[in-house]
């Protein structure tokens, strides 16, 4: 049931909820705060007391926890630290949000307050929405008996200052940042999902599904249509899986036409054995996210129908199975391709950048005026970046400080790496066009190489995103599991278009 988010001008220590958080600046002022004062006023001094023993100074993501014993109506309440006044973005409130509703399902909470000091503005408040709904996600669909959760959080109430003007505004602006969170969940549902119930049909199905749901255009290519189309890197990663391929097309244009277009392609291996050359056994349960890009693409597509940004958005999903069998592709082989391009087959594992280069091409043609790809292609860029920042790379400079200014503006960590020519050479291959896969340094790199040869003069950013996609536990906004990490960058990308 989604998470309902309300919107009001009451006093904190006042909020009937189960749980109170209250976000605060760094300093030593932190008893003399406005909602504080209150709280330890009507706690006959207690939280005071606490946060001198505790020596709780509001640093960035620091948190105080105490139970009331009935002296208000909430029963606990939670000092949650921003950090210092004058380094504060709507990011750092978005963080705190998701902490207050983390700690609420934690503590079987059902209702969850959350107050920001001083007064409120619409960017800041959809930064909270967002927070509130992406920090009370849970993945339970397949718990069953003891290991269901016994309480489900329902409402979550933003207190705004008393006496706050142009609550309305707000309230719009509130209720919008909870439905861009709900439409990360798509993304975050897609990756937490097994591998043997999403499919490469059942994630072009429920691509389909949410395009019905939010009014978009929406076209599904199956195995017969792509081998008409020539989409043959496609049809190669997919021969040896008994699950067909599909390439969906999702598309949203705005009431007033515009001759902007931004195209964004991800990566929907739905599980990566590594085909013939087969990965290991231990890294191989994580191969199930290997779809990550795509699901952020279907939760993109889903929230840019809420938000409705004046410029056109295409959302392109190139979906397969990467398994082993007697029909499976091999290394040495050679296939063509949507481009026209012939490729030789050096490593059967790294098949994200075959479906990638037929979706790139295909998306050429809508003449973009960004073409943004993202994809869970590489373990050379977990090992530059880690596991909390992805890549990006970029054909120039102009759409690199705009993907640049998106990331920064949401608080998601992106970092720029080169595309290096000299580097191209290792893509050469004797007997076709090129071959798909360069030496192990600079792996990153060459992969994005690769994907550059499919895009033509289109201005083109491509994003890495295998270390965050996945988490293995809860940080910032982000919940354990599929992260839907780069959601909120290509929304506020598009919406600065």
């Amino acid at each position: 049931m989604p998470l309902n988010v309300t919107c009001s001008a009451t006093a904190a220590h006042q909020a009937a909820v189960d749980l109170l958080a209250v976000a605060v600046y760094a300093g030593d002022s932190i008893p003399s705060d406005t909602t504080v004062a209150a709280l330890d006023k009507a706690l006959d001094g207690g939280l005071g007391r606490a946060i001198q023993r505790e020596e709780f100074k509001g640093k960035k993501e620091q948190t105080l926890e105490l139970d009331t014993l009935g002296k208000v109506p909430a029963q606990r309440v939670m000092l949650i630290g921003l950090g210092d006044t004058d380094k504060v973005r709507a990011p750092d409130f978005r963080t705190a949000a998701a902490r207050a509703t983390r700690a609420a399902n934690a503590a079987k909470a059902r209702k969850v307050g959350f107050a920001i000091p001083g007064r409120a503005d619409p960017e800041t408040v959809r930064a909270v929405g967002e927070g509130l709904v992406l920090g009370a996600y849970r993945f339970v669909k397949y718990l069953t008996g003891d290991r269901k959760p016994k309480a489900e959080l329902t409402s979550a109430a933003l207190l705004l200052v008393p006496g706050s003007s142009g609550v309305a505004r707000l309230r719009t602006a509130l209720n919008l940042g909870a439905q861009i969170g709900q439409c990360v969940y798509h993304a975050r549902d897609l990756i937490n999902e097994p591998p043997n119930e999403l499919t490469p049909p059942a994630l072009a199905d429920y691509a389909a599904r949410v395009a019905r749901e939010h009014k978009l255009s929406c076209r599904v290519f199956d195995k017969k249509q792509l081998m008409k189309m020539g989409a043959k890197l496609i049809l190669a990663v997919a021969q040896g899986s008994v699950h067909e391929p599909r390439l969906v097309h999702l598309t949203y244009k705005p009431a007033k036409p515009s001759r902007k277009r931004l195209v964004v392609v991800g990566k929907g291996l739905t599980f990566d054995s590594g085909g013939l050359c087969i990965k290991p056994a231990a890294g191989m349960g994580e191969m199930k996210s290997d779809m990550a890009g795509a699901a952020n693409v279907v939760a993109l597509m889903a929230a840019v129908a809420q938000v409705q940004p004046a410029v056109e958005v295409h959302g392109i999903l190139g979906i397969a199975e990467n398994m082993p069998d007697g029909n499976a592709y091999r290394p040495g082989d050679v296939f063509g391709s949507l481009d026209g391009k012939t490729v030789e087959i050096v490593n059967t594992d790294a098949e994200g950048r075959l479906v990638l280069a037929d979706a790139l091409a295909y998306a050429r043609r809508l003449e973009p005026t960004i073409l943004l790809c993202n994809a869970t292609l590489t373990g050379a860029i977990v090992v530059a970046l880690g596991q909390r920042c992805a890549a990006f790379y970029a054909t120039n400079d102009d759409i690199a400080g705009m993907f640049d200014g998106a990331a920064k503006g949401v608080g998601e960590q992106f970092w720029r790496m080169p595309l290096l020519d000299d580097m191209r050479d290792q893509l050469k291959s004797d007997i076709a066009d090129i071959k798909h896969t360069g030496d192990r340094w600079g792996g990153s790199i060459t992969a994005a190489l690769f994907l550059r040869e499919f895009v033509g003069e289109v201005p083109f950013i491509h994003c890495d995103i295998a270390g965050p996609a996945l988490a293995d536990k809860p940080y910032a906004f982000y919940t354990k599991g599929g992260s839907g990490q780069a959601v909120l960058t290509f929304l506020r990308l598009a919406e600065t278009m």
